[in-house]
């Protein structure tokens, strides 16, 4: 079984996202040791991309204000900044991107410089189930993770995804882009109830989750929680500063854990 599998199955995990170089990688790096040091159990990390559909505003800018720094922010540099980082801590490291990336840096390569850096697994928001084909046999040849997705209008084909999936499922809560949420109203419970019905790998759910509450209520049934957006505004807000905020968010979230 893969590491990541390894690192999540048999508790509860706090899976924190960030998008790289915003404000800077330097501190990208910075804010990863911290989220570990914290208590994430992993850490996924996204690839700045000019076209970022599955993302809400808040990490819509985030995207913007990293491609827009001084220098930019290029997939090799996120990469270098991996190789640095992966080697500082213990947890392992999962990238969100979309298939124009992949594609365009060409699948084999970019599958084979993840095995390099460190990186355990891939989230591809825009890659239907049915053509992951086009990257898996790259990600299975060097041991990347295809982390699979599942949202409330998957019905039917919860199962046929479940039964496919590696490392983590990522279960979406609600309808939409990323973004905070003030209450998440689907029956989220069903659709971990019906995952769990045909594998053992970690279900995680993610997109609007914010809150310590959120986290224990949704852990009672599920293996992990995913908070993105709420983090990116810590970062937006406190900028290269964000290092000791992000630290206290992501342990707070850790110690609510069921």
């Amino acid at each position: 079984m893969s590491r990541i599998y390894e690192t999540l199955k048999n508790k509860k995990s706090f899976i924190p996202f960030l998008t790289a170089g915003d404000p800077s990688l330097e501190k990208t790096e910075e804010f990863i040791i911290k989220m570990a040091e914290a208590g994430a159990a992993l850490v996924e990390i996204g690839i700045p991309f000019s076209d970022p559909i599955a993302e809400g505003p808040v990490i819509q800018d985030a995207n913007v204000r990293a491609l827009s720094a001084p220098g930019g922010c290029t997939t090799d540099m996120v990469f270098d900044m991996v190789e640095r980082v992966s080697k500082k801590v213990n947890v392992p490291l999962v990238f969100l991107t979309y298939l124009n990336p992949i594609f365009k840096y060409g699948p084999e390569k970019f599958c084979k410089r993840c095995s390099e850096v460190g990186i355990d697994g891939l989230i591809v928001p825009d890659m239907p189930f049915e053509e992951k084909e086009e990257i898996h046999q790259a990600a299975k040849a060097n041991g990347v993770d295809i982390i699979s997705l599942i949202a409330p209008t998957s019905d039917d084909r919860i199962q046929m995804i479940a039964k496919e999936a590696e490392g983590y499922i990522y279960v979406v809560s609600s309808m939409g882009v990323t973004g905070v949420r003030s209450e998440i109203t689907t029956d989220v419970k069903s659709i971990v109830e019906k995952i769990k019905a045909v594998t053992d790998v970690p279900v995680a759910i993610g997109f609007g989750i914010h809150e310590p509450a959120q986290v224990s209520e949704f852990t009672k049934y599920a293996d992990g929680a995913i908070v993105g957006s709420a983090i990116v505004k810590i970062i937006a807000a406190n900028g290269e500063n964000s290092a000791e905020p992000v630290y206290e968010y992501v342990k707070k979230m850790v110690d609510a854990l069921s």
